[in-house]
């Protein structure tokens, strides 16, 4: 019989609620990074690359690497495996090194 993680320590998280990725609502429970709950809803890419346009997501899963990086609620390369996901939040996918538009 297979048992979820939540399941093997007894896990009670609060209720879920929704965020965004790209404008598609997925669900993210309370605790969660966004990179964990990216990969919850199957989602496994969120980066380009800037030399080649080569997708990216979480590889290290501690902060270390930066291959996480995705725009938050419209601010560039936050580490999606240390930001906690919170109601509401709007991830899109970050093209590059993420300053399009912003001037720099």
């Amino acid at each position: 019989m297979a048992r979820t993680p939540s399941e093997l320590v007894r896990a009670e998280p609060g209720p879920p609620f929704e965020i965004t990725v790209d404008g598609r609502a997925i669900t993210a429970l309370p605790g969660q990074s966004i990179a964990a709950a990216l990969w919850c809803a199957g989602v496994l890419a969120w980066r380009s690359t800037r030399g080649g346009g080569r997708p990216r997501g979480a590889f290290c899963g501690i902060g270390q690497c930066y291959d996480c990086l995705a725009t938050v609620n419209g601010e560039p390369n936050r580490r999606a495996c240390l930001v906690p996901a919170r109601p509401g939040d709007a991830i899109t996918t970050q093209e590059g090194h993420g300053r399009a538009g912003l001037g720099v």
